[in-house]
């Protein structure tokens, strides 16, 4: 069966639904602590009628009806059992362009770089490359992503700030399977084993 890579953000969302273990590497190119290291990446889909999506319209002064959902993203490190920090976390909602849904709109609460509730324009390359670019008060931010697999992922990004100073990062993310499906796995196994 051959790969088929979401083409629109809210297939993309679907696909990346769950807990992704992430390892990280940044380079800076001034002098700042090393940022590199292991989390966890929680991504939960939002449907159009959740009132978040309401809220970030509004936020935007954004048409509400052009939403076609959205995501929540929280971080927190990995092994940890505690509910995600909501200093962690951001909702990006889903506008597209047109019916394609190749091009668009993201709507951020908050952003990655700033902080600061933000508008990102995100793009589908043939592919199946997503790109978001951002721009915010004193920086620019580039963001790729792409699945390699269902279960395996990529991310690549740069952040360019006025004072020419910038940093690249690379992402590597693996689905973590779920209690349940490990049991279901152990069970097949067993299974099969007799």
């Amino acid at each position: 069966m051959v790969f088929q890579p979401p083409m629109t953000m809210m297939d993309f969302f679907r696909k990346s639904a769950g807990k992704w273990f992430t390892e990280r590497s940044v380079h800076h190119f001034d002098v700042v602590a090393d940022e590199s290291g292991q989390s966890n990446l929680i991504v939960t889909v939002i449907e159009p009628d959740d009132p978040r999506v309401k809220e970030a319209c509004e936020l935007h002064g954004l048409d509400l009806s052009l939403a076609k959902g959205g995501s929540s993203f929280s971080w927190q490190s990995n092994m940890d059992d505690r509910e995600p920090n909501p200093d962690y976390a951001a909702v990006l909602i889903d506008v597209p362009d047109d019916e394609t849904g190749l091009t668009g709109k993201l709507i951020r609460d908050k952003g990655y770089v700033e902080g600061l509730p933000v508008i990102s324009r995100y793009w589908f390359g043939k592919d199946g490359v997503l790109t978001i670019d951002t721009d915010y008060d004193k920086n620019q931010g580039q963001e790729r992503c792409w699945f390699i697999t269902d279960d395996f992922r990529v991310r690549v990004g740069t952040v360019q700030m006025l004072n020419g100073i910038s940093l690249v990062s690379y992402c590597s993310e693996r689905r973590c399977v779920s209690s349940e499906v490990l049991k279901q796995m152990v069970q097949k196994h067993k299974e099969r084993l007799n």
